[in-house]
């Protein structure tokens, strides 16, 4: 069964943060697997749009979130925890996120986006070349690195995939090199496109 079949099924055909019925499709919440149902949410175009360009986010339309939040899809309660720290302008924002409950790894999911971080608060990746790392993003080694602690070195050019930030510190990244998650300085990668 793909993906989408397996999200309808799920959302019982609707947006599973508004409830509409149209133009749904998959939304992949970041860092994401496209392939992995647990890290996709079935969307309306207006949902989608409005994650994506957050100048064209329209406050009305979120108050959805008074019912997704409570959901038991952890990757709705990511988009709806994720929105209403967009909306924290908003005073019935505020009251939601005080209300909401996540569990630890679903929490460190969502703040994976920084959005519940004012502008001067957000810790920013940046690559060799000054390039702004996401999660989920591939990034390339420029040099050859010893790994302390284990017994192998991981060789210039090697790609890492599904890059996760260190939140408090903007020059280190983690990734797997090897099958073994590694702490990675910024300086020695290079985002791959």
């Amino acid at each position: 069964m793909s993906i989408e079949k397996e999200l309808q099924s799920r959302s019982n055909s609707s947006c599973e943060l508004c409830s509409a019925q149209e133009n749904l499709a998959v939304y992949p919440v970041s860092p994401a697997d496209d392939q992995d149902l647990a890290k996709n949410i079935y969307a309306c175009d207006t949902c989608r749009t409005q994650m994506e360009d957050p100048e064209t986010v329209d406050s009305n339309h979120w108050r959805c979130l008074n019912d997704s939040m409570w959901s038991q899809v952890p990757a709705v309660q990511v988009i709806s925890w994720r929105m209403l720290h967009r909306l924290r302008s908003e005073g019935w924002s505020g009251e939601l996120i005080d209300m909401m409950y996540m569990d630890e790894d679903t929490l460190a999911w969502a703040k994976e986006s920084g959005d519940h971080l004012s502008e001067d608060d957000k810790v920013v990746h940046k690559d060799s070349n000054g390039a702004v790392l996401e999660a989920g993003d591939t990034v390339v080694l420029i040099k050859d690195l010893n790994v302390k602690g284990a017994s192998f070195t991981a060789k210039r050019g090697t790609a890492v995939r599904r890059i996760s930030l260190v939140e408090d510190n903007p020059e280190h990244i983690e990734g797997k090199v090897n099958d073994q998650r590694i702490v990675i300085l910024t300086r020695f990668v290079k985002k791959s496109k």
